[in-house]
């Protein structure tokens, strides 16, 4: 590993690490502690569906791939490995812990071998009534051919044995997560609740499965697969980008394996012969576990009534220049109005669209759809201004990735009532979160623009933080017309003057900046870059900003998930200080400040620095306009740079050592919650 860069697949596993310590935080409630590790599981699959499949790949080709990436990926492939069995460790430590202090609180884990007989008949109505008709396993044998095994599911392997002989048979059992809770609640008693996995209610049962064969033994051992979940897109011009990637969706079923976890106590014998059927070779991530696999299903473990196991309510405010009962569009006329959510509800972008769909002035809604809610009233908004004779124009992204599949069912929900749906934009994703509204009266045309850093999602708007900008300005309007002029029109190149465009000007527009606060650094003026990011993996943004830091240009970068800069180096980036904040609302605002000699220049994006977003999507970065919203984004970022409670220093070392400054202690999620409710008395 350089010393002056971080492989972004190294630097991810220390986000996924800070996940992992909140659910090690015995401060935390327990439910929610459950979650994190819920959350930790979930990062860890797709890291290795996408990441760990990519540098899988780019190894196949080591030497050009050194040269591209900068690293090696066989020895980044290594550490990944080194570093995931670590944490796992943690892991089921964390989890054994977190079991141990649930049964403090008389909730009980059971496992099939631990039921009285009540909860064992109780189980075994269970399994015939619910379970057994949703199981068909599958007899493995040496001429048997595997199924492709699907990479979100788990599965029993399954050992049947009899006494004095040598003859085993094996079989494959998809356990029904999805189709039926994970989480079975047992019947209460002195008020001790029971919880047993639905792996263990299928194991409970097994012997009424496989009746027909005769054995002394029958064991399960569950195992899980990951593949590679890269879409791949051919040139064929003759076939439309749907088919392409419904064709690819297929085809991502079949992906190479990457990872496979095992329940440790498996047999050798079996294990062995389960390798060799999946065609599994020593470059694979091989990872021995407990008994049980997918621990992304406790972030929907079963509602407890105790409060005490959950975080404080945190209830929405109501943004102060937004009134219920009062239209939106008039209060966008008065002033520019920022949303933070969830800290504000997105009701209010639901109220605009609905209002939209009713006003008789309203002639048109565009708007742009990455990844959606299950039940969308966004999608319902938009339905309802067709039938009300609006004109409705959707760019629906379908390399959302893992979303794809929805966003095709929803695209051709769209086109079936009406709207005008444009898949994309020809080798870039759409990434930007955009939404225009237009009217005319007294025929005069005048627009309204939602701009954001989150996409226009009810669900994550929730637990995800962003910013959405609503605002009449015609510097912004007219050119955030211009945006779906081209996705209309791809040929179209219309001049910017305002809003930045990616995968065009972004990057020269972010040199310029940078380099302003280098010059001004160097003729002895203030400078400073704030920047709140997801991830930052730029190579050559990075070396810019190393370039201001020497300098003499203050940096400071809150950074959720993946930095490759390294922050304190000696004569590169002393003036750089980094740290990343993990907490109960997923931090996805994105915006950058720039000093500019006092005159601040600041921008909400939707873009990362990575080169991804910079080159190879469509992504909006936003210029804040208005002095009170600028003020309060600048109040936003120093209330995180001096959170002390969950920020972690990002340094050379990974260590993600808390920072620990102040007397007094600085929670800024919470902070940040004060901060917006003191608005609105």
């Amino acid at each position: 590993m350089s010393s002056t860069y971080i492989p972004k697949e190294i630097s991810w596993l220390s986000f996924n690490e800070r996940v992992l310590q909140e659910a090690e935080n015995k401060d935390l409630p327990l439910i929610e502690r459950l979650k994190f590790l819920g959350i930790y599981s979930n990062n860890l699959d797709e890291y290795f569906r996408v990441r760990v499949a990519t540098l899988s790949r780019l190894s196949q080709y080591a030497a050009k791939s050194k040269n591209i990436l900068g690293y090696s990926p066989i020895a980044t492939l290594k550490k990944i490995q080194s570093i995931v069995l670590k944490q796992n460790i943690r892991f089921e430590k964390t989890y054994t812990g977190l079991l141990q202090e649930l049964a403090k609180h008389k909730i009980l884990f059971v496992n099939e071998k631990q039921l009285n007989q009540e909860q064992a008949e109780y189980v075994k109505n269970y399994f015939h009534n619910e379970v057994r008709t949703r199981l068909m396993p599958l007899m493995v044998g040496k001429d048997t051919r595997l199924p492709n095994l699907t990479d979100d599911a788990i599965y029993f392997a399954v050992c049947l044995e009899k006494k004095g002989s040598q003859n085993k048979r094996y079989a494959l059992v998809e356990i029904p997560v999805g189709i039926l809770p994970r989480f079975i609640m047992l019947p209460e008693k002195d008020d001790i609740k029971y919880v047993i996995f639905i792996d263990d209610v299928i194991r409970y049962g097994l012997r009424d499965i496989f009746f027909i064969f005769s054995f002394d033994e029958i064991s399960a051992y569950t195992i899980k697969l990951t593949r590679d979940a890269e879409l791949e897109l051919n040139d064929d011009i003759s076939e439309s980008y749907i088919d392409k990637v419904s064709r690819s969706l297929q085809q991502r079923k079949t992906g190479d394996p990457v990872r496979f976890v095992y329940d440790r106590e498996i047999p050798q014998d079996l294990l062995k012969f389960l390798v060799k059927k999946l065609n599994l070779g020593i470059d694979d991530v091989f990872v021995p576990g407990n008994r049980y696999h997918n621990f992304k299903d406790f972030m929907n473990f079963p509602a407890l009534k105790n409060r005490k196991f959950y975080f404080e309510p945190l209830p929405p405010i109501y943004h102060r220049d937004i009134i219920p009962g009062k239209s939106i569009l008039s209060a966008m006329h008065k002033k520019d109005i920022m949303l933070y959510f969830p800290y504000h509800p997105f009701d209010h972008f639901i109220d605009l669209l609905r209002e939209a769909s009713i006003d008789p002035s309203v002639t048109s809604i565009q708007i742009t759809l990455y990844r959606l809610a299950r039940n969308s009233s966004v999608i319902n908004a938009l339905l309802n201004a067709v039938r009300n004779g609006k004109k409705v124009t959707t760019i629906v992204e379908l390399q959302a990735r893992f979303d794809e599949e929805a966003n095709i069912l929803w695209g051709n929900k769209l086109m079936e009532e009406g709207v005008k749906v444009i898949y994309g934009v020809p080798g870039l994703k759409v990434h930007a979160k955009l939404c225009l509204i237009t009217s005319v009266k007294n025929n005069l045309t005048q627009r309204y623009a939602a701009i954001g850093t989150g996409n226009f999602n009810e669900d994550t708007a929730r637990t995800y933080t962003d910013h959405l900008l609503l605002t009449v300005n015609k510097k912004i309007t007219n050119e955030v017309f211009k945006v779906f002029n081209f996705f209309n029109a791809n040929y179209r190149k219309d001049n910017y003057y305002h809003i930045i465009l990616s995968p065009f000007f972004l990057r020269n527009k972010l040199n310029q900046l940078i380099d302003t606060e280098i010059k001004n650094a160097r003729e002895g003026k203030k400078a400073y870059i704030y920047l709140k990011l997801n991830n930052l993996t730029d190579n050559e943004i990075i070396n810019h900003l190393y370039e201001a830091s020497s300098a003499g240009v203050t940096i400071r970068l809150i950074i959720r998930g993946m930095i490759s800069l390294v922050p304190g180096i000696k004569d590169v980036s002393e003036n750089i200080k980094a740290i990343g904040i993990v907490d109960r609302f997923l931090e996805h605002t994105r915006f950058m400040i720039f000093c500019n000699d006092g005159n601040e220049e600041c921008y909400i994006t939707s873009a990362d620095l990575m080169p991804r977003n910079i080159d190879r999507r469509i992504e909006v970065t936003c210029p804040v306009f208005d002095k009170n919203i600028k003020n309060d984004l600048k109040k936003i970022f120093e209330i995180q740079w001096s959170d002390n409670v969950k920020a972690r220093k990002i340094d050379p070392g990974l260590t993600n050592r808390f920072v620990r400054r102040g007397k007094e202690p600085v929670h800024s999620q919470v902070e940040v919650y004060k901060f917006i409710k003191a608005q609105t008395s």
